[in-house]
Formats: structure tokens, sequence, C-alpha cells
């Protein structure tokens, strides 16, 4: 399951939207510095509007989406990597996600302390920033002196005693981690430190209504900031993330349209996540169940069958895939089939997104 995790500063937003996107969760939202001590963690299911159709030309018992797991941090200070503000706990916290969410306060509201008396989106990332690369520098320096008496003697150790110190020469230059240039093995070498700036990062402009379509000035810094680090950024809106989530579903998209916006908060961190980490989606279907499935850009068809069981992998003979679209337009399997819309896909194919599919296998 992919996992998340949201930081930023105290009072940016992190549990108000944390609360939006996770209806179920109970995160508090205060309005003072470390509200949230303990990590919140929820898992919320992935909007996919293919699922429901799917399902229905399926005559399908059930459905089940692909999930992430969100995980609210709480808000980082100036020192938390020292442990300033229980910062070291807090950083431990982020160690485990896929992606880091960063939530940067691009809104006005004198009802609403700034932990550094106003707004400036700059600076506050570059705090957040310099706390996670501090703290990343710190753990590659105390790994590269146990490595070093040990790479004269490994190559296992040579390896990624040559990789840290890449690391460790952008981290200086105040650059994340995810700026070094490594190779494959240089990459697999220190992936179980888990560096925090190596980890791909969303930058979630946190709006007011009004802005929610067009952004604004603070927006456009944070997308000048995110251009120069190969990150990417979402507008959101944490209030009206929690307006959405008290009305019916089938008024929601009245109510974004009338935003000007057709997506909502928890649609556009999923959709920036995948793209970031290069995941794509398959579905199954049929009349038990239309269920959604992630793997990774680039995996074959046995792969792919590899995320439902083992089994399937191991004793993989072929796939039966038609694309969603050309399915929906036949409106049953048996139409596709006769029109030769079913294609019969062998071990080597490359699955892509949206294919529906059926493995053949034998164990």
């Amino acid at each position: 399951m992919l996992r998340a995790g949201i930081v930023g500063l105290p009072n940016v937003g992190k549990s108000t939207l944390f609360n939006a996107l996770v209806a179920n969760a109970k995160a508090q939202a205060a309005n003072f510095p470390f509200c949230t001590i303990e990590p919140n963690v929820g898992v919320v299911a992935v909007p996919d509007e293919r699922l429901a159709v799917l399902a229905q030309i399926s005559g399908s018992e059930q459905i089940v989406p692909t999930r992430v797991e969100f995980v609210d941090i709480a808000g980082l200070v100036k020192g938390a990597s020292q442990g300033e503000g229980l910062g070291n706990q807090f950083l431990a916290n982020i160690r485990e996600v896929d992606a880091i969410v960063h939530v940067v306060r691009c809104f006005e509201n004198d009802d609403i302390i700034h932990v550094s008396g106003s707004i400036d989106p700059d600076r506050d990332i570059e705090v957040i920033n310099l706390e996670l690369g501090l703290a990343d520098l710190s753990q590659v320096e105390r790994r590269i002196e146990r490595v070093r008496k040990q790479a004269r003697t490994s190559k296992e150790a040579k390896l990624e005693l040559e990789a840290l110190e890449k690391i460790v020469a952008v981290l200086n230059e105040g650059q994340p981690a995810r700026l070094a240039e490594l190779n494959e093995d240089e990459a697999i070498a220190v992936e179980p430190l888990g560096l925090l700036t190596r980890k791909p990062i969303i930058y979630a402009t946190n709006v007011s209504e009004d802005d929610l379509a067009e952004g604004n000035p603070w927006v456009d810094r944070v997308r000048s900031i995110a251009a120069t680090e190969n990150a990417q950024v979402v507008v959101v809106s944490a209030q009206v993330e929690s307006e959405l989530i008290e009305l019916p579903v089938e008024e929601r998209a009245d109510f974004l349209d009338a935003l000007g916006v057709k997506e909502g908060g928890l649609q556009s961190l999923v959709r920036a996540t995948y793209d970031l980490l290069g995941l794509r989606t398959y579905l199954t279907t049929g009349p038990k169940e239309t269920r959604a499935w992630t793997i990774r850009a680039g995996m074959t068809a046995p792969q792919a069958a590899g995320v439902i069981h083992t089994d399937f992998e191991r004793g993989f003979i072929r796939a039966e895939t038609v694309a969603y679209e050309d399915l929906v337009e036949a409106g049953s399997m048996q139409t596709a089939k006769e029109k030769g819309l079913i294609r019969s896909e062998g071990k080597d194919y490359v699955v892509r997104e949206g294919d529906v599919m059926l493995f053949r296998f034998n164990v």
C-alpha cells in the first residue's frame, strides 16, 4: 500500500486537510503549535470513476478500490533536527513513507496564528527542507564513519560509501539528497537509510476558497521552488475539503464546479503522487468484484499478476487484456471479444494504465 506523510509547520492546515482526506479520521485540529503529538494514520480509498462503470457492465457484487495510507505528522519547527519541538520523534515517523506531502500555508487568516508571524512560503519551505536536510546529513555522516573501514575489504561497503559521499556533497550545498546523481546500484545501497530528502515530495499549497481555482502569488512562488527540486505542486483548500465531506456524494461535483475546479484535494494528491512515483492502475472485473490494482510503470503482465498473488506470477500463462475505453464502448466482455478488442498478451507485455485484465495461470 502506498504511504504518504503529511508534513509542514504548525498551523498550516495539515490536520484539517488530513481529517478531510480521511473522512473517518479524528485528528485534532486546533490553533496552537504541537496540537498533534503522535502521528495520525488513516487509510483512504483512491477515487476511480472507472470502477463503478465496470461493476455495472459485469454485474459485480462489490467494488474494491486501491488504497493510500496518509500519516499526519506533527508540525515541525526550526531546530527539529536537533530535537526542538520533539523534532527527532516527528522526523522518525517520516522515514517509512513512500512520498512526502509538504503542506504550505498560502492563505491569510488573522484568526489562525502563524508560527513565524506572517505568510511567507519561501521561508516556510526553507525551514522544513533545512530541518529534513540536517537530519539526513547527521545520519549520513554517522553512516560514513561506520562504512569507511568496511570499504577497505568489502565491495558492497565501497559502493555504499561512494553513494554516501555523493549525497553528503549535495546536502552540504543545501540541496535535497534526491538531487544526488546515483546509479541504480548506489540508490539501492542507500535505500535502507530512509533518507528524508530522497523521498519524492509534493507541495500542497493550502489556499482560501476564493483562490482554489486560480491560485495566488504565494502558490506561484511554491511552483517556482518546486521546479528546482523535481517536485510537484497541487492546490488544495483544507477548508473546502472539510465542507465537501459534509455534503452528500451526489452534490459534491456541483459544489466543486461552482468553485471552478473539477476534482477534490484527495484526487489531486493521489494523481500527483502516482505520477511522481511512476505508478499505474490496472483493473479486474467480474460477477464477484471489480477491483483496482496499483503497479509500477514498466511492469510486465506476470509481474502485475504477482500483485494479486505470487502464484499468478509463478504460473503465468497469458493475460486476456482489453483497454478500459474499448470495453466501455463495447458494453460487455462478450461484445468486446466478438469485435476482437480482447488481446492475448504474453510474458513480455508491459501493462498499460487502465488495462482490464484476466490472468490465465497454472501452478
